[in-house]
């Protein structure tokens, strides 16, 4: 089998931002070229589908910059330094949405765009959770810059919307499909 590894020659960094780190490294290609390759370091990334009783799915709308749009999402966020990927999960759902999480199911992780990044996102599943304060209709405690609002929708709904291209987030996708691989949606 033919080996495809590009050898990193030399690298710098370009940009180095609060969330992402751009890199341009020079490499040498299998067959002796040389070539550049601009790309995005990420620290990864954890999101949950949060199922509360009777099949209803709690989901986060927020308006995305780089699209121009809202989108319909699970709650996700980054890795903070030296936390795991569950840990992440946990936290991100009760700042995000205010529901705690118990425990978890692992759906696996996947790298979000090779081309460019090394993001991965980390996927989890829970039917086990503490319903937030009732009422409450905002985010319990989201970043100071971000603003979204809280959604349940039923299952069969999510997955209607998903299929009629209405959810394009890929990390939901992508959830949705390996929960009912494993059976648990």
């Amino acid at each position: 089998m033919e080996d495809l590894t590009e050898k990193k020659l030399r690298g710098r960094l370009v940009y180095d931002g609060s969330l992402l780190k751009v890199h341009r490294d020079e490499v040498l290609l299998p067959g002796g070229k040389k070539a550049a390759r601009e790309w995005i370091d990420h620290p990864g990334a954890a999101a949950v589908i949060p199922v509360l009783p009777g099949n209803r799915v709690v989901l986060v709308r927020q308006f995305r910059y780089p699209i121009g749009r809202e989108m319909l999402e699970i709650p996700a966020g980054k890795l903070d330094p030296g936390e795991s990927p569950e840990e992440c999960a946990k936290r991100e759902a009760a700042e995000e949405t205010g529901f705690h999480i118990n425990s978890l199911q692992n759906l696996g992780a996947f790298f979000t765009t090779v081309g460019f990044t090394n993001e991965i996102i980390h996927l989890f599943y829970t039917a086990d959770l503490e319903p937030r304060p009732s009422g409450r209709e905002e985010p319990a405690n989201p970043d100071e810059d971000e603003y979204l609002s809280v959604v349940i929708h039923p299952l069969a709904e999510v997955l209607q919307m998903i299929d009629e291209g209405l959810i394009m987030d890929a990390k939901t996708i992508i959830a949705f499909l390996r929960a009912q691989r494993k059976g648990l949606i």
